[in-house]
């Protein structure tokens, strides 16, 4: 395997930065603590501050802010995360997919595979499906009935489209995942639950990203629908008929019930919840482990839930949330008559 090596002034002139201290080469990328003379590093976080006097990196990216501090080459950005990761991508190694079906493949007649498609070993292709060009779809993956995977679509392992799942163009499914699944959609009828069809589909925008076990389930009657440049981490629950809006993140086991509308650039911490039928206004921000139990109509960072604290003061405070009602009518100036 071929190494390769980018000088520090040909990685400025390409991404726009700013080259100080000497034009080192560099052939991979590691972290302040851990990088030697022939990786690029990054500082972004603050909290690691202290760690940049140190390094042994011969390349920095970091703000002109910190630059006095680098001992060594630094490049300066105005948003270095974003700098490294568009550099680090210079030295990511992709995997090559030769186009064709694999002989263990299982492809329906009706279905509509391009010339320039990857269908891998053990793939199922549905009846009436489609893969566009370019397209990955990895071993073992199943595509069911009605599904269109767009240009450049790589499916990397195991996923699964059960039925009437539509991918725009870029779309990077990780292994596990699944979408178009039933929705949760049932109803009482005479002491026993009566499951109700769920009738419509998973409609996914170009360049999302959708990570490991995630699950999307289809709608019931229109579609469950992720906008162009969703990125959904790993072990995360969508329900039917949810719609979330361009550019949203969300961090690992986090889950939205069912009807629930995410506007656009929101960020969804790990584990939080948002309950069935709200709405997300663009741009809020929910910090992990929340759990939205009502609309949010203003942009703006939310939480909710207790801080860790000693299991022993958990339990005093516990026991004292009780009392704050009568607490609060006491304190001067509160409203007695308030119930």
């Amino acid at each position: 395997m071929t190494i390769q090596t980018f000088p520090a002034s040909g990685l400025a002139e390409r991404f726009g930065l700013v080259l100080r201290g000497a034009n080192r080469d560099v052939s991979g990328v590691a972290t302040l603590s851990a990088a030697t003379q022939e990786h690029l590093s990054f500082l972004a976080n603050p909290r690691y501050r202290s760690q940049l006097e140190s390094t042994r990196a011969g390349v920095v990216v970091l703000r002109e802010s910190d630059a006095d501090a680098c001992p060594g080459t630094a490049l300066l950005a105005a948003d270095p995360y974003v700098a490294f990761a568009r550099i680090a991508a210079l030295f990511a190694q992709g995997t090559a997919h030769a186009p064709g079906i694999h002989p263990t493949a299982a492809v329906d007649p009706s279905s509509q595979i391009d010339p320039t498609a990857c269908i891998g070993a053990h793939a199922s292709i549905g009846a009436r499906s489609t893969v566009a060009a370019g397209a990955v779809v990895g071993p073992g993956c199943v595509i069911g009935e009605d599904c269109a995977i767009g240009e450049g679509c790589e499916l990397v392992a195991r996923v699964t489209l059960v039925k009437r799942v539509r991918l725009g163009k870029r779309v990077l499914i990780h292994p596990g995942a699944v979408l178009g699944a039933d929705g949760f959609g049932i109803a009482m009828d005479a002491g026993r639950w009566l499951k109700v069809p769920q009738l419509g589909g998973v409609l996914v925008g170009d360049d999302c990203e959708i990570g490991a076990n995630t699950t999307i389930d289809r709608g019931a009657l229109e579609d469950t629908v992720l906008e162009e440049d969703v990125r959904l981490d790993n072990q995360i629950q969508i329900g039917h008929n949810v719609h979330i809006g361009a550019h949203t993140a969300m961090a690992g086991c986090s889950a939205v019930a069912g009807s629930a509308r995410i506007g656009r650039r929101c960020l969804i911490g790990g584990g939080a919840g948002v309950l069935g039928h709200l709405e997300l206004c663009d741009g809020v921000v929910v910090t992990a482990m929340s759990l939205v139990t009502h609309s949010i109509r203003t942009p703006g960072e939310y939480s909710s839930g207790t801080p860790l604290m000693p299991n022993r003061d958990w339990r005093k405070s516990a026991a004292r949330f009780k009392h704050l009602d009568r607490i609060a009518r006491r304190a001067p100036g509160s409203d007695k008559d308030t119930a």
